[in-house]
């Protein structure tokens, strides 16, 4: 079942990054019955493959890439470019992290996980506006971040990497609307998907008692709300950071504080 109606994303190719697992799949999955040709991506070819063929009705391109890796991003946008003959969509899924004390995140670890998901973010943005959204006079591109409304604690160097491309969604919103281009985010809280599996469970425990609505989301709730924004009925929206999170950026708290912390005596 859809919200949409048949046929919305017909001839329209949509870039799916990381589209071989959890969101990403489900996006890709949502595009392509809506009409939409699909292009997935990830680092590991087996996911894409396991995808690509339970894509079943949707015509697929799928290729390995490194979003850390300007000319391999630039690389793959010229083979969807090739296979397909235009982009019109670019979902930027494609990230990870490691929960983890801020203290304990090694520089290296830090840097990883910045450059991963903000500097991968921004290096297909750019890329594929440069190829194709800008020359054609119109784009649509949504941001898959985090529930970064109050920090991120457990997971710093996600939170700030996710929180510089909550920024960077609204610079070019403003700078890419002279070329037809609309720019917004959404930002999931916890959801059930294959990138739970790295957490302990007391993390997604934690998680649920922590939302409103006392449970997790799920990879289609977040899909349906992407491809509303990757749609013509969004043409008015740009520069929105979503959150589908439950309501938890507005109450929940996951990051226990001991009940004595070191106080000091006041200025005087």
């Amino acid at each position: 079942m859809t919200l949409f109606k048949e046929g919305l994303f017909a001839d329209q190719v949509a870039i799916v990054t990381g589209g071989g697992t959890g969101i990403g799949f489900a996006v890709a999955r949502e595009l392509g019955s809506l009409g939409a040709k699909v292009a997935i991506c990830g680092r590991r070819e087996q996911p894409l493959e396991d995808a690509k063929a339970k894509l079943e009705g949707v015509e697929v391109f799928a290729d390995t890439c490194d979003i850390r890796d300007p000319e391999a991003i630039a690389g793959y946008v010229k083979k969807v470019q090739d296979h397909f003959g235009q982009v019109d969509v670019l979902i930027n899924n494609a990230g990870g992290q490691f929960p983890s004390p801020a203290q304990h995140i090694s520089p290296n670890g830090f840097e990883a996980v910045v450059r991963n998901n903000l500097l991968g973010t921004w290096n297909f943005t750019h890329a594929t506006a440069n190829a194709a959204f800008i020359p054609q006079g119109r784009g649509r591109v949504v941001n898959v971040i985090a529930n970064v409304a109050r920090g991120f604690p457990g997971m710093a160097h996600t939170g700030a990497a996710r929180a510089g491309v909550a920024n960077l969604t609204k610079s070019l919103a403003v700078e890419w609307s002279q070329f037809g281009v609309r720019v917004n985010a959404v930002a999931p809280g916890v959801i059930r998907s294959s990138g739970l599996d790295q957490y302990p469970p007391e993390l997604v425990r934690d998680a649920i008692r922590a939302s409103p609505v006392r449970r997790l989301g799920s990879p289609e709730e977040v899909s349906n709300l992407v491809c509303y924004l990757a749609s013509p009925y969004a043409d008015f929206v740009t520069g929105q950071v979503w959150y589908i999170d439950g309501g938890a950026s507005l109450w929940g708290d996951q990051w226990p504080i001991p009940e004595e912390v070191p106080q000091f005596p006041p200025y005087e």
